[in-house]
């Protein structure tokens, strides 16, 4: 449904975003993943035609943005991440507003004003002015507002900014429930949300991607190694380290003490391995030492973003 080449975005000398290429298919939900800074906003401006690229090319439901900007803006609804809205509008008058703008047909617009509402969760504040709003129910009016026309695609940044735990759980299922009929894309730097509302994450840092793939894909894609934790009772760390070191799997071994004299702990950093818990608990069933403890750190998202995108 999107394609995405090459896609370059200068701000003067500075490179926003450098050479992206990226497929976005049909009713998926994508989470765009980055640090503050990375690109997520100007690579969403530059897809929804608010800024010229510098090169490279987009095409969306085979419309060329250099040439078909119209056809292409007709089939996104677009939230920036400081909703521009009207505080001084009653809820339901600014959604009325918008339908006019938007070419609703005069008999469907109270349907549509209500449809949203329903969705959104706007039916209790339809009659309060805007600017009387908490940060919550301002993003629910500009997700109304984006999905007016009723887009095929649905572009946010940062959707969940600013917000409350309540208010982001709200938010997620709104998206998630939009999600079952739409294409969306959403940027965030909040890894939670990511990987509880994305079908698919791509993670950008410095205006290139450097991971793309479902968050169970990313957590197993083995970049780095893994690490493997260890108590025994009754070797001291030479002995351990003398029993591992000829393991080529194993890069390096540390200590990792805890004050308690009769442990020790021990932290051994591998190269992925199915067997790599097997091997571990052999060597070590073959001495007299007591085995306290033996566990694998879990993978997580955030330990992947970490190393993605902290500057080397």
């Amino acid at each position: 449904m999107i394609h995405i080449e090459k896609l370059t975005k200068y701000y003067n000398e500075l490179c926003a975003v450098d050479r992206i290429d990226l497929d976005i298919n049909k009713g998926e939900v994508l989470g765009l993943l980055g640090p503050n800074g990375a690109g997520k906003t100007t690579t969403l401006r530059v897809l929804t035609g608010f800024l010229k690229p510098t090169s490279g090319s987009i095409r969306i439901n085979g419309y060329n943005i250099d040439e078909h900007l119209l056809q292409i803006k007709g089939l996104i609804g677009y939230l920036p991440e400081s909703a521009p809205l009207y505080y001084n509008m009653l809820v339901f008058d600014y959604l009325n507003f918008v339908a006019d703008i938007r070419g609703i047909e005069s008999n469907k617009k109270l349907t549509r004003i209500r449809e949203l509402s329903d969705l959104c969760g706007l039916n209790e504040v339809m009659h309060k002015s805007i600017g009387e709003l908490s940060k919550g129910y301002k993003q629910r009016t500009g997700l109304a507002h984006a999905m007016m026309s009723n887009p095929e695609i649905l572009v946010l940044d940062e959707p969940t900014s600013g917000l409350d735990p309540n208010q982001i759980v709200e938010i997620r299922k709104i998206i998630k429930q939009i999600g079952k009929e739409k294409t969306i894309i959403f940027s965030t730097h909040i890894l939670s949300e990511a990987e509880a509302t994305s079908d698919r994450i791509v993670i950008i840092n410095q205006g290139k991607i450097v991971a793309d793939g479902s968050a169970q894909s990313l957590k197993g894609s083995g970049q780095s190694e893994s690490s493997v934790n260890i108590a025994l009772k009754g070797p001291d760390f030479e002995s351990v380290k003398d029993l591992f070191s000829a393991d080529n799997t194993i890069v390096r071994i540390e200590p990792d003490d805890n004050g308690n004299d009769d442990i020790v702990r021990i932290k051994l950093y591998c190269r992925s391995s199915s067997d790599l818990m097997e091997n571990i608990y052999k060597k070590i069933k073959a001495t007299d030492w007591v085995l306290v403890e033996l566990h694998q750190d879990t993978k997580t998202l955030e330990k992947i973003f970490r190393e993605l995108t902290m500057e080397q």
